[in-house]
């Protein structure tokens, strides 16, 4: 008997893929504007420049990032519509620091084996996060690669491209001791700190309500949907806020990501207790027996962005609560208890 050595044969479906792409282009398509000449189905994304050539002094900014093992939480309860949403909305935040207007954004799907639905509540949430934040979905790729794969698991990756006018950028410089630094709260983990979450909670049952949790299960408090702060950012400048600094808190949690965005001899103090610590936090910092430290160089904490400015706008953000300040007397990032900042 011959053995087969086609493509399927080989673990791969073309025909399977197409019929994917297709189920997905009304979605991507949704997210268009006047400013995409070609999007799906080119070989390269086509957008015209030309209202950002006629800012003063435009700045591109891009940032490419993925969701890790958030993918591998979605997989275990079969509940894959929010992490479309993730991917866009942390690439949002991250260009969101230096002050930029998404543009565009191009994803990036992989797997053992392409599993239409799977792909397809992924793509309806990157284009539901990107109508949101009027940023068109201007093309991507869906990968189908056996062996570099588990089955049933599914790899996500977007880059995003923004603009800035350049007097516009939010680089630090601006920001000085006596500043006020006021958190936008997250919804839990967003997209970090997965692999010890998962660790520290497998054994409990994700799917039921917990009164630890306020009745909500271990599954969706992890699924909860990373946030974006555009509109946050966009009252700010319509209310003329000055901004000084911003940060998003990812991986390496407060203490490595507020360092960032600090000008060379300031440090801050924050003051935990000044903000409400989202309760999926609690549970894994109990089970695990994590030391504090350990908790706020993983996870955010519920400090999902931080906006530096002067102490006498720090009540005008948007839904924030002033949690620290910035100080002269050290170079590093300092949790103390009480709320004390």
């Amino acid at each position: 008997m011959s053995r087969s050595t086609g493509y399927t044969a080989a673990g791969v479906d073309i025909d399977a893929a197409n019929n994917t792409k297709a189920a997905i282009r009304a979605a991507v398509e949704s997210t268009y504007n006047a400013q995409v000449l070609a999007g799906m189905g080119a070989f390269g994304g086509l957008y015209d420049a030309a209202a950002i050539a006629a800012a003063e002094h435009p700045v591109l900014v891009a940032s490419t990032d993925g969701v890790g093992t958030k993918t591998m939480v979605a997989a275990q309860m079969d509940d894959w519509q929010g992490i479309g949403q993730d991917l866009v909305n942390h690439c949002i935040n991250d260009i969101l620091v230096q002050g930029a207007e998404p543009l565009f954004f191009l994803d990036y799907i992989a797997a053992a084996k392409l599993d239409e639905r799977r792909v397809v509540a992924v793509v309806e949430g990157i284009a539901a996060a990107c109508r949101a934040a009027g940023c068109a979905l201007l093309g991507g790729e869906t990968a189908e690669m056996p062996g570099v794969y588990r089955d049933r698991q599914l790899d996500v990756a977007g880059t995003i491209v923004g603009a800035v006018e350049r007097t516009r950028v939010v680089d630090g410089t601006a920001i000085g001791a006596g500043d006020a630094i006021v958190a936008l709260p997250s919804t839990g983990l967003h997209t970090n700190g997965y692999s010890l979450a998962r660790s520290v909670l497998d054994g409990l049952d994700w799917h039921v309500g917990r009164d630890d949790l306020g009745g909500v299960s271990i599954g969706a408090a992890l699924l909860a949907i990373h946030r974006s702060y555009l509109q946050e950012l966009r009252r700010m400048r319509a209310d003329r806020i000055a901004i000084h600094g911003l940060a998003h808190i990812t991986g390496g949690g407060v203490v490595e990501n507020l360092p960032r965005v600090l000008p060379p001899g300031l440090g801050a103090t924050i003051g935990r207790g000044s903000w409400s610590e989202p309760p999926i936090f609690g549970l894994i910092q109990h089970r695990g027996a994590i030391e504090d430290a350990e908790m706020f160089r993983v996870f955010n904490m519920g400090l999902g962005f931080l906006v530096v400015v002067a102490h006498e706008d720090a009540d005008r953000i948007p839904g924030g609560s002033i949690v620290g300040s910035i100080t002269a007397d050290h170079n590093e990032v300092r949790i103390v208890p009480g709320g004390t900042a």
